[in-house]
């Protein structure tokens, strides 16, 4: 009997067919992604050229009238607003839309009068603006967000432009020169957190097409505007060098406001992590006025409350209620050092 052929080895040939099988499926999967990148891009481009379009139908705003010049004597102050939070198109018990844009209008007369009340004693000539993000609520950064909305993204973005240029716009009328810093916020973020750069952002979007209606109409010799791409911005007024963030580099767990983690990462940020900032730190996204000393000097931690008012959420999870309002410092630049603190208290215009 003729001993049968040892059946050939064709392991190698399997394992080759399943990488050419592997590599075609990344090849399928690589694809796909760069539709979709496509995709978005364009819809992204079409979003601002349709803003930009938009806002040039309407045609060029009247000019901005230019203050008389305070020839006063004394030692000059500059005030130091930070705008964040609006959740703009968000809405609850007593906040939408609406009433939205009506709080942020009475931040910029308050502003004005608060203003003319510190110029009784010393001019303040200028006026810093931190737009400090969260300026919209977006519509989709988590699951059931566009049931608790009056609008969709693009209305939110060009509601936030409009406020932003009202206001910036009353500024130049009432102050010599307008300074503004802006960051973003988590709720600008376009797409799930981690889809898309940290670029795509409508706080972004907000301002650089806020930025691009004032030089329609301002004297851009007495405006100024940073709009740093990082995370950040060092604000700068003469010897105050303060740090601008949103806040959501500070992670919250068990719904409790971070007090521990804030105080440890502004430590360390001072401590030589940020070159640069070596006074106070701004942020908002916690909704909540508080002020937390730092460990060096008299350097404190400023946090910002939200226009918003009758937070679910924060009502739910957090077990506090936040009333509407924004931060006004006055600074002395050249003692580097804030002089007095002011919560905008806002009415409650929703009821």
């Amino acid at each position: 009997m003729t001993a049968s052929a040892p059946e050939p080895d064709l392991t190698e040939f399997d394992r080759l067919e399943e990488v050419d099988e592997l590599r075609k499926a990344l090849q399928s999967t690589q694809a796909q992604l760069r539709r979709e990148k496509a995709k978005t891009e364009r819809l992204l481009v079409a979003a601002r050229e349709g803003a930009r379009e938009a806002f040039l139908a309407v045609g060029p705003p009247p000019p901005v009238p230019k203050p008389s010049r305070d020839a006063r004597k004394g030692k000059p102050e500059v005030a130091l607003l930070h705008l964040s939070d609006w959740q703009l198109g968000k809405v609850t018990e007593s906040y939408n839309t609406e009433v939205a844009l009506a709080r942020i209008e009475q931040v910029g007369r308050k502003v004005v009068e608060l203003t003319q009340i510190e110029r009784a004693a010393h001019p303040v000539r200028e006026i810093h603006v931190m737009f400090g993000g969260d300026l919209a609520e977006n519509a989709g950064i988590f699951p059931g967000q566009a049931w608790e909305i009056d609008s969709g993204l693009f209305r939110q973005a060009a509601n936030c432009i409009a406020a932003s240029e009202r206001i910036i716009r009353l500024f130049l009328a009432n102050f010599e020169k307008v300074t503004v810093w802006v960051v973003k916020g988590n709720h600008g973020r376009i797409g799930k957190k981690g889809e898309h750069p940290r670029e795509d952002n409508a706080d972004g979007f907000i301002a650089e097409e806020t930025y691009e209606r004032l030089k329609l109409s301002a004297d851009c010799k007495r405006l100024a505007w940073n709009a740093p791409r990082r995370w950040y911005a060092l604000v700068e007024i003469g010897n105050y060098r303060p740090l601008l963030i949103h806040g959501d580099q500070i992670k919250q767990f068990g719904g409790n406001l971070p007090a521990y983690g804030i105080a440890k990462k502004a430590n360390a940020w001072a401590a030589g992590v940020i070159p640069g900032f070596k006074d106070d730190l701004y942020l908002g996204h916690f909704h909540q006025p508080m002020v937390l000393p730092m460990a060096v000097g008299r350097r404190r931690t400023f946090m910002n409350p939200s226009t918003e008012s009758h937070s679910a959420y924060a009502q739910e999870f957090i077990a506090a209620q936040g009333f509407p309002g924004q931060r006004l410092n006055f600074i002395e630049p050249d003692r580097g050092a804030v002089t007095t603190e002011r919560i905008v208290w806002l009415d409650d215009l929703g009821g």
